[in-house]
């Protein structure tokens, strides 16, 4: 009987296991600090960052488990495809810290303790000098104005008017009836001269607009809406 459970678990001894995991979470944790350090948008999960500890410690214990045996590998597929996500990720970048705890969990569970280790810390450090200097930011702050009109009016001509007084550039992406067709709202994203304050740029639409709604939206680029 015991010899039979030795051929089982012959592959990979306790200290391995007690490696692997001990790895995969160290390693996992550091990828949520880096991840909570880094993260600039107000979506912040605290139960996402703890998944990402989870899911590189469970995939390393998939790796122990599959191994070289590829039947495991198939029966493993078959029972992992019922498993339905139904949350939509809110940040790209979320998406690239599950890769890498994946990547982690599987390099530990494959025993390659000196890749997990070294590759760990290389993107970590590379995310870190990457927000640290703000690599890739555009230096062109948008913003997006929102005007209700009476509907049936033609207001385009006046808003645009203004716009072009208060703006160095915009460009009308929507058009919409609300109110059940009492309203329409016309969407632009625009970018302010030096020196406007929002309110002025509501102010001044407003006059245009017989005095309906007008919301400028700043920082749009940089949240979770």
């Amino acid at each position: 009987m015991f010899d039979d459970l030795q051929d089982l678990s012959g592959t990979f001894s306790t200290t391995d296991v007690i490696v692997c995991l001990a790895l995969s979470f160290a390693l996992s944790m550091m990828t949520g600090f880096v991840y909570r350090a880094t993260h600039r948008n107000v979506s912040y999960s605290q139960s996402f960052v703890q998944t990402l500890v989870i899911v590189g410690m469970i995939v390393a214990l998939i790796l122990l488990v599959v191994g070289s045996n590829l039947a495991r590998a198939f029966s493993l597929v078959g029972a992992l495809s019922v498993v339905r996500f139904r949350n939509a990720i809110k940040e790209t970048r979320d998406v690239g810290f599950i890769f890498l705890v994946m990547g982690l969990g599987m390099a530990c569970g494959a025993r390659f303790y000196t890749l997990a280790l070294i590759g760990g810390i290389t993107v970590c450090a590379v995310i870190l000098v990457m927000h640290r200097f703000n690599v890739f930011h555009l230096n062109v702050q948008r913003q997006v104005v929102k005007a209700q009109v009476p509907a049936g009016e033609d207001h385009t001509a006046g808003i645009e008017d203004v716009l072009i007084r208060y703006t160095t550039e915009f460009e009308l992406v929507s058009t919409e009836s609300i109110r059940g067709g009492a309203l329409a709202e016309l969407c632009y994203t625009v970018r302010m001269k030096k020196g406007v304050a929002p309110a002025q740029l509501v102010a001044a639409v407003q006059e245009r607009t017989a005095g309906q709604r007008v919301s400028v939206l700043t920082g749009y680029d940089q949240t979770d809406l």
